[in-house]
């Protein structure tokens, strides 16, 4: 399961940093991060992340996450083994009793898994996006505490 979830990720990252048009691209992009299999499977797989093809800027047709108005494309990406090396976390902001973390494209869900399996008495709940996760505070917490009870559930966080 550890390898699928590995794979679904760099897939991710794949379709979120080029563009590519057809499963065959998908299929030599993911060779080229180590990753074998069949179009099958990476239909199952697209079909999990529920990915579709919309028409990019140029005009040409590419596949696209769910959830995202204007697909980030950088110039020069990682690959997207770089990119799972390194941490999805960015930023973390209080504003009363609400804090908003921000993370990398398609980091949020998992970093909020990672909070809500931590069992934080501080926090009442959160919800994620795409790249970002906002939390309501109980009342009359800390927010060194929480601060510090985050950064044991998101390393990232100090």
């Amino acid at each position: 399961m550890k390898i699928k979830n590995q794979r679904m990720e760099a897939l991710k990252m794949l379709i979120s940093s080029k563009e590519m048009g057809s499963q065959d691209e998908v299929l030599k992009e993911l060779a080229k991060e180590g990753f074998t299999l069949t179009q099958a499977t990476l239909s199952r797989d697209m079909k999990q992340l529920k990915v579709a093809k919309a028409a990019s800027m140029n005009g040409k047709y590419v596949y696209v996450l769910p959830n995202e108005t204007m697909y980030k494309r950088v110039s020069k990406p990682q690959t997207a083994t770089e990119m799972l090396r390194s941490p999805g976390f960015v930023s973390v902001n209080f504003s009363g009793n609400m804090c908003v973390i921000k993370t990398r494209p398609g980091y949020a869900s998992s970093i909020a898994y990672d909070i809500d399996n931590s069992t934080i008495p501080e926090i009442l709940g959160t919800i994620a996006g795409d790249d970002t996760i906002f939390i309501v505070i109980r009342e009359g917490a800390s927010k060194s505490g929480l601060l510090q009870a985050l950064g044991l559930a998101v390393p990232q966080i100090k």
